[in-house]
């Protein structure tokens, strides 16, 4: 039954984050990505981490995905037009398509991941001091490059929804 219920979760997952960057419309993608958050919280629920499916929830979920839409509504973007890859700069479109190779260099070259000890360790999530302690230690850097990646996002978000006016040749 747990199998089933990952598979499900991870397909969920999987096809909501595709819809968050194919959406042409961005309260369809906003919406997609609430349901990627939701996804991900019942695979952490399954993991038998309460409190960061509810931290999840209760951050992402709550306050980043209405952000979202308040800055999206606000700023009335309808969606109609998209600017292309054509527009980008030749070197912007080589440092993805590098970075894009890399990525996926580096995943197939672990091809297989070693399996931990399952009961070396207590569960980090399971103990609110324990999971406080390693955030502030051990992941305090990747906590804050998220809090940075999830800034930028947002910056994204309001220069994509500006009108792009079209401005005449003056003779």
């Amino acid at each position: 039954m747990t199998q089933i219920m990952f598979n499900f979760l991870a397909l969920l997952v999987v096809i909501s984050a595709i819809g968050v960057v194919v959406a042409k419309n961005v309260v369809h993608g906003a919406m997609c990505l609430l349901l990627c958050l939701v996804g991900v919280a019942g695979l952490f629920v399954a993991l038998d981490a309460y409190l960061l499916a509810f931290v999840l929830l209760l951050v992402y979920a709550g306050a980043v995905v209405a952000l979202f839409l308040f800055i999206v509504m606000l700023l009335d973007n309808r969606g109609d037009q998209r600017p292309g890859v054509k527009h980008l700069p030749l070197y912007a479109r080589l440092v993805a398509l590098v970075l894009l190779l890399a990525g996926t260099a580096s995943f197939l070259a672990r091809a297989h991941l070693p399996s931990p000890a399952l009961g070396a360790a207590p569960g980090v999530g399971a103990s609110l001091k324990l999971y406080a302690y390693q955030l502030f230690t051990t992941y305090l850097l990747p906590v804050q490059v998220i809090g940075f990646l999830l800034l930028i996002a947002m910056l994204g978000v309001i220069v994509l929804s500006r009108k792009h006016e079209v401005a005449e040749d003056a003779p």
